[in-house]
């Protein structure tokens, strides 16, 4: 019965990831159910091998295109999807039969030029697999036929580029199927075994200790972060600092920004033009910490923000003064604490003036703050030089208020670590280029007052500007 199949065309399906097999019965061994095509086609295109096997059980449905010569049954074609074996439950595995590009049957691409579901008219061209199908005594043509005899060479060109070659080399690579025969894990495990029995992992790494693995997305030599020494200044101070971006910042003593200043103010830019500077770094840096954009909105019908600014009779006291009036033009409610005093300075009294304007609230006396918490506290009580401010009552009246109204306090051009200050602040804003501040500063900013590069190096300071695009920026101890 199997023989009867023999020489018969027929199309195999099986199934969506192995595809559909076209080509002639070769054999049929009912014995260990296979069966095998000579010449397959696979999904329409050439196989490269010239016979493979097929397992009864990979066979999902197979189709009689065509009795051949060797069938002893009628007929051309059928759509009949019973097949010439049966379907036993074994092994899955189809079996593929490789033999040499010398076995390929040339007979098979000149008897049959039909290509199944093409049109009849449709004759397909192959490509040779080797110069051996052409056998051993066939040279590659002269280019001279004419000479040598034009039919002959006719009949040579036929063999080599007609219809009796192979098209194997047309058909497409299968990668995800070599892909599959690819274990990753037996491989890396046979490494692995070879290296500990080559001793390869005893002059590495300890056995105990597995090697650092890193993710795709990750540095494999560790990054160090860059650092940029731009501002070099003749009497450094006993801290540097350093910003985001990895730029140091030198301190300085009060004598050398006491010379800066002067030198500044000689050029024109005079005390009220940096009180005015100051004022607007300050408010801008305590309205972020406010809230910002989220709380300073229209659309919020929360209570405006309160903020205490507790001022001395002095410069840094009308650097708290101009804060105060920028903070109460953005609808913050100010609390302006300055004692009284018979003569004050003339920048205090200007200031004073315009704070007045604000409709901003001014008290003289401690008991007139409030008793509940507010939400930032801007201390501008001490200053550089008299340090016996720190005797009076009022000061210590003051400080130990903002000590035990547990509000944030923001320390306004403080004084270096060699001087007490009463107030623990949270932060603390310095001008130009900060002092060597103690622990109890908090966190150390640095603001731009407008001192031009020039000033810097008259004084002796090599200056680049650590700014970029702001007025405020964070530093950190170096």
């Amino acid at each position: 019965m199997a023989a009867d199949w023999l020489g018969s065309f027929v199309s195999i399906n099986c199934g969506p990831t192995l595809g559909v097999y076209q080509g002639e019965v070769s054999s049929v061994d009912q014995t260990c159910q296979t069966i095998s095509l000579r010449q397959p086609f696979h999904n329409g295109i050439k196989c490269p091998v010239p016979e493979v096997t097929f397992s009864a059980i990979d066979i999902k449905d197979l189709k009689i295109l065509d009795f051949g010569k060797g069938s002893s049954r009628n007929g051309t074609s059928t759509n009949k999807s019973t097949t010439p074996v049966a379907v036993p439950k074994g092994d899955p595995r189809t079996v593929e039969k490789v033999n040499s590009p010398q076995h390929f049957s040339k007979s098979y691409g000149e008897r049959h030029l039909e290509v199944p579901g093409q049109p009849k008219g449709f004759r397909k061209r192959h490509n040779s697999w080797s110069s051996s199908s052409r056998g051993v005594n066939q040279v590659t043509p002269k280019k001279n036929g004419v000479k040598n005899g034009g039919g002959q060479m006719k009949q040579r060109d036929d063999e080599c580029f007609g219809d009796a070659m192979d098209d194997g080399l047309e058909a497409d690579f299968d990668f995800e199927g070599n892909l599959a025969l690819f274990d990753k894990a037996a491989v890396f495990s046979e490494i692995d075994i070879s290296e500990r029995r080559n001793g390869a992992r005893s002059r590495g790494t300890p056995q105990d200790q597995t090697p650092t693995r890193y993710r795709h997305d990750e540095n494999i030599l560790e990054a160090k972060p860059i650092v940029y020494r731009q501002i070099a200044v003749p009497q450094p101070g006993d801290k540097e600092y350093c910003t985001d971006s990895g730029l140091v910042v030198p301190s300085i003593s009060y004598e050398l920004q006491k010379r800066l200043l002067t030198v500044a103010e000689r050029y024109g830019l005079t005390l009220d033009r940096r009180l005015e500077m100051t004022g607007v770094c300050a408010s801008q840096m305590a309205l972020t910490l406010l809230g910002g954009p989220n709380r300073f909105t229209p659309k919020n019908l929360h209570q405006r923000p309160t903020v205490a600014v507790l001022c001395g009779p002095h410069v840094q006291g009308a650097q708290g003064i101009s804060c105060g009036r920028h903070l109460a033009n953005h609808e913050v409610e100010v609390i302006l604490f300055l004692p009284n005093f018979v003569k004050m300075l003339d920048c205090v009294t200007s200031e004073l003036t315009l704070f007045t304007k604000t409709g901003g609230k001014q008290v003289s006396n401690v008991k007139d703050l409030p008793d509940t918490p507010v939400d930032l506290i801007i201390n501008c009580l001490d200053c550089h030089e008299n340090t016996f401010l720190m005797d009076q009552p009022w000061y210590r009246a003051a400080a130990d208020w903002a000590n035990q109204n547990r509000a944030p306090v923001l320390s306004l051009d403080p004084p270096v670590s060699g001087q007490c200050q009463a107030v623990e602040a949270k932060w603390s804003l310095c001008l130009c280029l900060p002092f060597s501040l103690a622990d109890s500063a908090g966190r150390v900013y640095l603001c731009d007052i407008g001192i031009p590069r020039q000033v810097f190096q008259e004084v002796g300071i090599k200056y680049h500007s650590p700014f970029g695009c702001k007025f405020v920026i964070p530093l950190h101890s170096a």
